[in-house]
């Protein structure tokens, strides 16, 4: 366990880094937080471009496409199903900017690979898909590393042109799907077709404004963040973008540590996080345990004005975390003794319970939605960045504290004994 946090706080990294800073009292508690510079090595050909979309395994895929376009904004993009001669599996796309999500059901009472991932983990992202150039290479090069290829490189083809596809293991039960795009001219892949339907609601409410996938977060059980890392530094070539420990990352009674993967452009950021030992359950374990192991906490969709995208997903009924006025009264006086100047007004940040993170070179705003499901497991980020390329560290401990009150409300907030088992507060 030594080893592993010194790995997380960067103190054994061979890696150059940019700054190791110590948080700003009142925010956090004090510790290491490390930003690298070292990209490592670069495919001698082939690239990871961006996010190309998310898959999510659920239980009604009509349903939960038209919840993502009713309260988030999104729109019908592309559908595949019985009409379209998939007899399986129903698939219906959305998208909103350059962020698209798929939603998938099986149509068949025996398709036992769905219905297991179903009664495991509960909807949630089955697939992380990045636009990639040469995939064939791409995935050569991680076979010869040692990645799991859970289908080979692979052509769907239509009239609208070709895609090639592969499809990785990666942590717990999730994959990645490489996609080669080279000229393909169609709504959004093979096999898909326009929408059978769009809600005429959809047009009289008001734009979500998210425009692009900023970051993707999976948690982990305990220990398994780094062996995680270091499958995405020996398989994909990526690299460690960002780090921070458990010393800074936790409140009175729960901790966590998080380091950042992002490929060689850090165009594709990825935070890898895991609990760390605290008083109470923290909700990294109660999504591990929920959730079923493994898997994708939250997306974070980048807006280019986050008040009126907030404001507007609000009246959409989207329901997000809140924070205490006495955050925003530690937020004035912090920022009466920082270089950085915020644009936007800090009283209608606080009526909109948006979240300040900064340093002396700039800021970015943030604010995270409820569980988007039942199960407390994934929910989702908008965020905003002035000239800050961080994921919200001195947030960490006001956004615990919020989501420690739900854990109360849902009986998970449990003491940890020390023989290993938990106890309901």
């Amino acid at each position: 366990m030594a080893e592993e946090n010194a790995l997380v706080s960067g103190e054994h990294q061979t890696h150059a880094f940019l700054k190791v800073s110590f948080w700003k009292p009142g925010q956090v508690n004090a510790g290491k937080m490390t930003t690298y510079t070292d990209k490592g090595d670069k495919h001698e050909q082939g690239r990871f471009l961006c996010f190309d979309h998310l898959t999510f395994w659920v239980g009604n895929a009509k349903q939960a496409a038209s919840f993502y376009c009713n309260k988030l904004g999104f729109e019908p993009l592309a559908y595949k199903g019985l009409e379209t001669g998939s007899r399986d599996v129903v698939s219906h796309a959305v998208k909103q900017g350059k962020i698209i999500y798929v939603f998938s059901s099986a149509l068949n009472p025996g398709n036992k690979e769905m219905g297991d991932h179903l009664v495991k983990h509960g909807d949630g992202v089955k697939d992380i898909a990045f636009t990639v150039e040469d995939c064939d290479f791409l995935v050569q090069k991680a076979r010869e590393r040692g990645a799991m290829i859970i289908k080979e490189p692979h052509t769907l083809e239509d009239k609208h042109g070709k895609v090639r596809l592969a499809v990785l293991q990666t942590y717990g039960d999730t994959t990645h799907t490489f996609v080669e795009r080279t000229g393909y001219k169609g709504l959004f892949l093979p096999g898909f077709q326009p929408p059978l339907f769009t809600d005429p609601l959809l047009a009289k409410l008001p734009s979500g404004k998210l425009n692009f996938i900023d970051h993707v977060v999976g948690n982990q059980p305990d220990n398994e963040m780094v062996p995680v890392v270091e499958w995405y530094q020996k398989n994909l070539l990526f690299h460690r973008f960002w780090s921070v420990d458990d010393k800074q990352l936790q409140t009175e009674f729960s901790a966590l540590r998080s380091i950042v993967v992002a490929n060689y452009e850090e165009t594709v950021k990825m935070p890898i996080n895991e609990p760390a030992m605290g008083k109470r359950k923290s909700q990294i374990q109660e999504y591990v345990e929920y959730y079923g192991g493994p898997g994708v906490q939250h997306i974070a969709m980048n807006t280019s004005d986050i008040i009126t995208s907030i404001r507007n997903l609000k009246e959409r009924g989207t329901e997000f975390m809140t924070v205490p006025d006495t955050y925003y009264e530690q937020l004035r006086e912090n920022l009466k003794h920082s270089k950085v100047q915020i644009t936007e007004s800090l009283d209608v940040l606080q009526e909109l319970k948006i979240l300040v993170d900064y340093d002396d070179k700039g800021y970015l705003l943030q604010i995270f939605t409820k569980p988007v499901q039942d199960r407390p497991t994934v929910f989702l980020e908008v965020i905003q960045r002035h000239n800050h390329q961080g994921f919200g560290a001195g947030n960490f401990k006001s956004l615990f504290e919020a989501i420690e009150a739900d854990q109360r409300a849902r009986g998970n907030l449990t003491i940890l004994t020390p023989n290993g088992n938990t106890e309901i507060m």
